[in-house]
């Protein structure tokens, strides 16, 4: 019986033995594939990890260049303030002068801005009557070169300048801030070109597309403006306001005296005789009438002077 008892405690512990190593197996298989899958996590993590940080390093980059973009910009500033060619100035001039023969100056301007290499912006006439002067507006822009030249020009044909005004604006600094970003906008869309070549999801590629748009509209843009800068300094703006004044002292002939007394005569005349003919119209026509209050008129007087004799 106690020989029993033995055998089935042994046969027991055996069993439990060998449960407890199936358990500790079991456990280390999930110990195992628990460290596996973490260290997959941490895996994806760190290219997670280090995607972001390619992409902020490469905005940073981008900023850093935007930055060193701008300094370049500031440093090529100081340059062209010392160098006084390089410098990009917009003049502009407004005139006011005073012409004997108006349309004779205009063909002159017209000459002038074609043999200068430039071209008529506007040009509006105003065509006076009587005493009213004739008037124009010309607006032309001549190479700046040609600029001084071309106002002394204008100056020198008139009869008298009434009004002289030149200025001129500074836009290097502009210009210049408008390279460096059109730089570094370049820059990024060379970069986005080659994310896109390499992109394979479609949402990566719709969302590279989007940016490359945006970042190539910005430089039309800064592209446009720096054409537009450059036109203005390359063409000056010269505004001509034209006045025509043809009036002359009055000569021999111009007075006329005796002709103008002889004027004044049969003008006189002529008025006394339209009242004298007025006036018989006005009798010859309504006589009539005159005859009847005439009648009354004589009436009423003899009645009123004999009362005044029976009073007295």
């Amino acid at each position: 019986m106690k020989k029993g008892l033995l055998m089935l405690m042994v046969i027991g512990i055996i069993m439990l033995a060998a449960a407890c190593s199936n358990d500790s197996e079991n456990s280390k298989q999930a110990t195992d594939k628990a460290e596996q899958n973490t260290e997959e996590f941490a895996v994806e993590n760190n290219q997670q990890s280090d995607s972001a940080a390619n992409e902020q390093g490469t905005a940073s980059t981008d900023g850093a260049e935007g930055e060193s973009g701008s300094g370049e910009g500031d440093t090529v500033s100081q340059a062209n303030e010392g160098s006084q060619s390089d410098r990009k100035i917009i003049y502009t001039a407004n005139l006011r002068i005073e012409v004997t023969d108006y349309q004779e100056t205009v063909d002159a301007i017209h000459g002038e801005v074609s043999d200068r290499g430039g071209y008529i912006v506007e040009s509006n006439m105003h065509e006076g009557d009587g005493e009213r002067t004739t008037t124009c507006q010309v607006k032309v822009r001549v190479p700046q070169e040609q600029f001084e030249a071309f106002v002394q020009k204008v100056e020198d044909g008139s009869n008298h300048v009434m009004e002289s005004s030149t200025s001129g604006r500074d836009v290097t600094e502009e210009y210049v801030d408008l390279e460096s970003r059109l730089e570094s906008k370049q820059v990024v869309e060379e970069r986005l070109q080659s994310f896109m070549e390499q992109a394979e999801e479609t949402e990566d590629l719709l969302t590279i597309s989007d940016d490359l748009a945006t970042v190539q509209q910005e430089i039309e843009e800064l592209t446009g403006r720096m054409n537009y800068l450059e036109n203005k300094v390359d063409l000056a703006t010269v505004t001509i306001h034209i006045e025509e004044n043809n009036v002359s002292l009055s000569g021999e002939e111009d007075l006329n005296t005796w002709e103008k007394t002889k004027d004044q005569f049969m003008k006189s005349v002529n008025f006394l005789l339209s009242a004298f003919s007025g006036i018989f119209v006005f009798v010859a026509g309504n006589l009539p009438v005159l005859l009847i209050l005439a009648l009354i008129g004589t009436a009423v007087f003899w009645v009123i002077r004999k009362r005044r004799k029976k009073d007295e």
